[in-house]
């Protein structure tokens, strides 16, 4: 048996856990640059608050029944993120629980399937939820796109399920698929589910999985479709992820606070960025082999020719670094040559970011012959300047191309204090 944990509007938990005044509430939280809504607790949807729409077009209604209104607090959701993560972790064993994003985690009952499931899963939620205060929904099937399907009903009738669905018997999983619409698969977008609607009268989960191999192979996307028709019959075609213990790719982008035209802008936030991701690779104590950064521009027409909205230009470079490395002067140093190559005069930006690719153990680097490189003398300077930063905050020591005033930085004007990661934001009771 295969389960999936959700944090129930996760963002918004967030906020709550440390007000409790707003624990009955409408509360939003803000995308970067407080742009769109990207969370929204069961109060604010009651309002018609709508999921991803621009704030400007809600600030109305979220004034006029005083909604509770946050910018994305990333420093407090991660660290929240991992007590949740690392509670399963303790509860079910690390091989036993696949994270699959900031507020969803798989799990393998394999271990668990001769015991009752529903109790099983009430334990897990109410674990999760008086260690952590974070509200979650559990679903539980044989298969992962299942469990979707469970979760989905626990979710959305949490006063008759208790956050908890099962799904451990065919007639379960057949009236499961008859009441979950097919734009509520996992895997089966909005879109797609109003083509397949129109085009082959498939307009729940059921239809779904009474298709043939052939018609999804041709319709759903070749092996991943095949895999999704045999999971909705519960015929297990996903299997669980090993947890990584290093990631493969790092990468650092940020919005700007407002439209940057200036190469000099750009190079600072790149080096900023550049920064950062060092910093990443550094704590996983590894090298890399590749930098990448990118720019979007604002579009230079407000609509494209089939009338949808131009997301902008996307410009990007990529090299190989002739030695891998994890030094931020030997990363900088590249990343910011990259910028004169694809910065275009009189555009204005609103988005960049860097990569770093092909990563490999620190320890292992490949050294060249023809250089003289002093390894442990970097590795020495870097381990200080991340320990006095740490320790210090807010990027106390810094490179210079990084700059001073960053007037570019991302809008967050109502963020909420970092609580759990910062000594002189946390919470005091008096």
């Amino acid at each position: 048996m295969k389960a999936i944990i959700d944090c129930n509007s996760f963002y918004c938990s967030c906020e709550r856990l440390y007000r409790p005044d707003l624990a009955d509430k409408p509360v939003v939280v803000l995308s970067n640059n407080d742009g769109c809504i990207v969370s929204r607790s069961d109060e604010a949807k009651a309002l018609g608050v709508k999921m991803a729409g621009p704030y400007f077009l809600a600030k109305d209604l979220i004034e006029q029944h005083q909604v509770a209104t946050f910018s994305s607090n990333y420093n407090l959701y991660g660290d929240l993120s991992w007590r949740v993560m690392e509670t399963l972790r303790m509860m079910l064993g690390a091989h036993n629980v696949e994270v699959y994003s900031v507020d969803e985690a798989f799990l393998n009952l394999d271990e668990y399937e001769h015991s009752n499931l529903q109790e099983l899963g009430l334990h897990i939620r109410h674990t999760v939820e008086q260690w952590t205060g974070i509200k979650v929904s559990i679903g539980i099937a044989p298969t992962k796109v299942l469990s979707k399907v469970a979760n989905h009903l626990a979710k959305k009738h949490k006063a008759v399920t208790e956050c908890v669905v099962v799904l451990n018997t065919k007639d379960r999983i057949h009236r499961a698929l008859h009441a979950t619409p097919v734009n509520e698969v996992w895997g089966i977008g909005r879109k797609y589910a109003d083509k397949l609607k129109e085009m082959n009268a498939v307009y729940t989960a059921f239809d779904l999985s009474k298709k043939t191999p052939e018609w999804a192979h041709k319709n759903l996307g070749g092996v991943v479709g095949l895999r999704m028709i045999k999971e909705l019959n519960g015929e297990c075609a996903i299997e669980m992820e090993k947890p990584l213990t290093e990631k493969k790719m790092i990468a650092t982008t940020r919005m700007f606070g407002h439209a940057v035209y200036s190469k000099e802008d750009i190079k600072e936030a790149i080096a900023t960025y550049t920064s950062k991701a060092s910093e990443k690779l550094r704590r996983q104590r590894s090298a890399a082999s590749g930098i990448g950064i990118f720019v979007v521009a604002r579009p230079e027409k407000k609509r494209t020719a089939d009338n949808r909205y131009d997301q902008g230009d996307h410009f990007s470079r990529h090299i190989t670094l002739p030695i891998a490395t994890s030094a931020t002067h030997e990363l900088i140093k590249p990343a910011l040559a990259m910028v004169d190559t694809i910065f275009r005069q009189g555009r204005a930006y609103k988005k960049a970011g860097v990569m770093l690719s092909g990563l490999v153990p620190d320890a292992t680097i490949q050294a060249n012959l023809f250089v003289e490189e002093k390894q442990n003398g970097k590795r020495m300077l870097m381990g200080m300047l991340d320990n006095i930063n740490f320790a210090l905050r807010n990027d106390i020591l810094k490179f210079a191309a990084s700059g001073v005033k960053k007037d570019w930085k991302m809008r967050q004007e109502m963020r909420s204090p970092r609580y759990t990661t910062r000594w002189e934001e946390m919470m005091v009771i008096e």
